[in-house]
């Protein structure tokens, strides 16, 4: 997805949805973390601020968040993200869903998740079963809100998969290498993050055009 289409696919989504605040940060999440929605499910109001209310620009994806069971850095570097999520945590103060103390994290519980459901609660996560031994879970509620802004942005092609692409491209764009990527992704293969989008390589011409 291109910048503007992302925008213009926000921009859709807020003149659609009842959960404004709530569903255009969850919509911004995807291209400003690169988490997949399992993860976003888990994350808690801690992982995104701190103590004094401020944002972690430089938090960590904890073990037991991550899909894969592994630590890896998290940045929170979007300031639409930090808009949505702004007015999202207004609106739950509001509401009384997940407080905490007055004084700290902006009046919410540092433990209560990020994203609450209308009522307040966290969103079911259930196992998900596969072969034997496998230790997978979902969240089907979130993966239905997902279909539902996917379909309100109109963007063709747009999946939490697309939107994974994207940070991807962008990172590359930026200079990042396959390694970077996969701290980002949790994707410990650089092959592997070479199979979901190759990095772009120049062309000789492109690289001895007007050496010196």
């Amino acid at each position: 997805m291109s910048a503007p289409e992302v925008a213009q696919g926000a921009v859709r989504i807020k003149g659609r949805t009842s959960r404004t605040w709530h569903d255009l940060a969850l919509y911004y999440m995807l291209f400003a973390t690169g988490l997949r929605p399992l993860e976003i499910a888990r994350i808690e109001v801690r992982d995104y601020l701190h103590a004094d209310g401020s944002v972690c620009r430089e938090s960590e994806l904890r073990a037991d968040v991550a899909i894969n069971g592994k630590l890896r850095p998290l940045y929170f570097s979007s300031s639409r993200l930090d808009d949505a999520l702004t007015a999202y945590v207004r609106e739950r103060l509001a509401g009384g869903h997940g407080l905490g103390g007055p004084d700290v994290y902006r009046g919410l519980d540092p433990c209560s998740r990020l994203f609450l459901s209308p009522s307040g609660e966290p969103y079911k996560i259930t196992p998900n079963n596969g072969e034997p031994g496998q230790n997978r879970y979902v969240c089907r509620a979130l993966l239905e809100i997902y279909r539902k802004l996917f379909r309100y942005a109109e963007l063709k092609g747009l999946s939490t998969q697309s939107a994974r692409l994207t940070v991807i491209s962008r990172m590359y764009e930026r200079g990042a290498d396959e390694d970077q990527v996969g701290a980002i992704l949790g994707i410990g293969e650089r092959s592997a993050v070479r199979e979901l989008l190759p990095r772009p390589k120049p062309t000789l011409a492109e690289l001895l055009d007007e050496l010196i």
